[in-house]
């Protein structure tokens, strides 16, 4: 963990290192519940594990799933092939860490994207020897635990988790089940090569309570739909191997991976896919006194056998839509770091991506077809620190966005056909990124204003009518500007104040049809504040959501959602050497709100597109490590 900070410290631009300790006294669910206090990550709860996932706007009015983040685990990422991901397979109560590289930042994950990158790192048996034991229960009959043991033998250490989890989710048809390992081996082969092999199996089963119009969130935020039976069921299995070549000066990384994903989804149809992800990576970092280098590459190639089946209440009934999908993503990247001067680095780099998609329709009178896309987006930073302590920084760089197969081929008509829509392109933007970070005394803080000119911005919405042709399309010029702010007091060894601030200004510029409107799901304003209040031995922490004023639910700017406040409260308490007990109490008021949005183009009373926050909720449990 400390070589990640470091490595995140090095980066001239917005990044950060999340440590399990940050979040262990919550009832850990979804990435929401880890990533709270990170600056520029904004997350909203839909239900269960899904959330609402963007930075700096990426994947905006995406109202499912995710786009524009590179998640992975362990440094093999878990998106599909075609880029788009569900991160329901990132659990992270496994994790010793998360590592956060916002927008361009994220150059040695091989991630170009507007939003950067989320590592999940899992222990090894050097970091977590011995017998843990997690369990938690509360509200909605959630129950969930977890087991892990690590060890060393010889020149070799392992490291196996197992978790299991059920609630009944704080909706109607919401309840969730899940079972999951997740395991490491490594070895030292030599003074110079040590290689690791990771494993991971996922058997997740989760309703859909679905979106509701704003009077059924701001009067019944429990209510769900039952209507189709709608699931997301997944079972996937992961493995990977990671090898390290070390020779001092210069270090070579090289991987492969394998991802297999069976996705059952009854939702309008019963969508049945089975998909296998392959790839490798290779990276290379070298330092030789005041010029450093970084050059490395990853190809990842997916197969997807995809069925559409009549949803006969949650059932397969007669087969509609069969086609084979083919997908490529592969880049090369590279960053040289200069320092001319002491506290001064110079960094120059790029990355140059490729990818191909491609269906054959075997059943239906949907359209086969294919396209292929490339893009070049350098990189110019630079990073001053005037003390050991204190950090500035600033660079200007570009991202790309290749569109996944939900853009590529999307229904349309009445009836609905399955279309290539061969004028979709790749969003671009120019991000220009300044900002400090650092430590002076009891105060820390880490502050970063970006501004992105994006051209072609992959929109979608919830179609209102079947005359228009397509749900996504690309926006001609848009901006997005903001601030990512964290800052952290703590004046003595038993008191601590924490909070982040978002501002997030993103909005269309000159559209022909919109203008300069707002874009929607995203508010102007978030704030999140913690005091954490005593020591390890024993402590509370009672925090506060606060949106000054909510998002626009549409294009047109017609409707705003209100704002809001949220109170929650954690605690521990340590019983005895290697045993803690703690609290996690959320919503106390039960405040009843929109949180998150699926936009259309003009919303009215009747569109069924708000999620509601959390009801109040109350867990509790006991972490051991024998």
């Amino acid at each position: 963990t400390q070589e990640a900070e470091a490595q995140a410290r090095a980066t001239p631009g917005g990044t950060d290192v999340v440590r399990h300790e940050d979040y262990a006294d919550k009832t850990i669910v979804s990435l929401r519940d880890t990533l709270a206090f990170s600056p520029g990550i904004y997350t909203q709860p839909r239900y269960g594990q899904e959330v609402r996932l963007s930075i700096r706007g990426s994947g905006l009015s995406r109202g499912f799933h995710m786009r524009g983040i590179t998640l992975l685990q362990d440094g093999a990422p878990i998106n599909l092939a075609d880029d788009n991901g569900d991160f329901q397979e990132l659990d992270p109560i496994f994790f010793e860490r998360l590592e956060v590289y916002r927008g361009a930042n994220a150059l040695r994950f091989g991630s170009g994207t507007l939003g950067g990158a989320i590592n999940g790192v899992t222990p090894t048996g050097k970091d977590a020897p011995g017998l843990y034991l997690r369990a938690d229960a509360g509200s909605f009959e959630t129950l969930r635990g977890l087991a892990s043991y690590g060890g060393t033998s010889g020149p070799a250490d392992y490291w196996v988790g197992l978790s299991a989890d059920t609630s009944d989710g704080d909706r109607q048809h919401a309840s969730r089940e899940s079972v999951r390992f997740h395991g490491n081996v490594g070895l030292a082969l030599s003074d110079v090569v040590t290689t690791r092999f990771y494993a991971s199996l996922n058997r997740i089963r989760q309703e859909l309570p679905g979106a509701l119009t704003a009077n059924d969130v701001l009067n019944n935020p429990e209510k769900g739909n039952f209507n189709g039976d709608q699931a997301r069921d997944i079972d996937s299995i992961r493995l990977q191997n990671r090898t390290r070549f070390d020779w001092g000066q210069t270090r070579l990384d090289v991987g492969a991976f394998l991802n297999m994903k069976d996705l059952y989804h009854p939702i309008f149809q019963v969508i049945d896919q089975k998909s296998t992800d392959k790839g490798v990576f290779a990276r290379i970092d070298h330092e030789a006194g005041i010029v450093s280098f970084t050059l490395g590459g990853e190809f990842r190639h997916g197969e997807t056998r995809a069925r559409q089946y009549v949803n006969v209440n949650g059932e397969r009934g007669a087969l509609t839509f069969d086609a084979d999908q083919m997908a490529r993503t592969a880049n090369v990247y590279a960053e040289a770091r200069v320092q001319p001067v002491p506290g001064v680095t110079l960094i120059a780099g790029g990355i140059y991506a490729d990818g191909f998609r491609k269906r054959t329709v075997l059943l239906s009178a949907g359209q086969s077809g294919r396209l292929a896309f490339n893009e070049f987006s350098p990189k110019f930073g630079v990073l001053i620190e005037p003390t050991p302590d204190i950090q500035l920084f600033a660079n200007y760089s570009r991202s790309a966005e290749f569109p996944g197969f939900s853009e590529v081929f999307q229904s349309v008509g009445m009836p609905p056909v399955s279309t290539l829509i061969s004028a979709i392109v790749p969003q671009t933007a120019w991000t220009a990124e300044i900002g400090t970070r650092g430590q002076m005394g009891m105060v820390s803080w880490d502050i970063t204003a970006y501004r992105a000119t994006l051209r072609d911005e992959l929109l979608q919405y919830t179609p209102n009518s079947t005359t228009i042709p397509a749900a996504t399309f690309n926006a001609d010029r848009t901006r997005h500007s903001g601030i990512e702010a964290a800052l952290s007091v703590e004046p003595t060894s038993w008191l601590r104040l924490r909070q982040i601030w978002q501002y997030s200004d993103f909005h269309f510029v000159d559209d022909g049809t919109y203008g300069n409107n707002r874009l929607p799901v995203v508010p102007l304003h978030v704030l999140r504040s913690e005091v954490r209040i005593g020591t390890a031995a024993l402590n509370v922490a009672p925090n506060l959501e606060w949106v000054p004023q909510g998002a626009f639910a549409d294009y047109a700017n017609s409707t705003r959602t209100s704002g809001y406040a949220l109170l929650g409260l954690t605690a521990g308490a340590t019983l005895t050497s290697g045993i803690d007990l703690f609290l996690d109490v959320r919503n106390i008021t039960d405040k009843k709100a929109i949180g998150d949005i699926s936009a259309v183009l003009t919303a009215t009373a009747a569109s069924a597109i708000y999620y509601p926050v959390e009801r109040r909720a109350v867990y509790g449990g006991v972490r051991a490590r024998f």
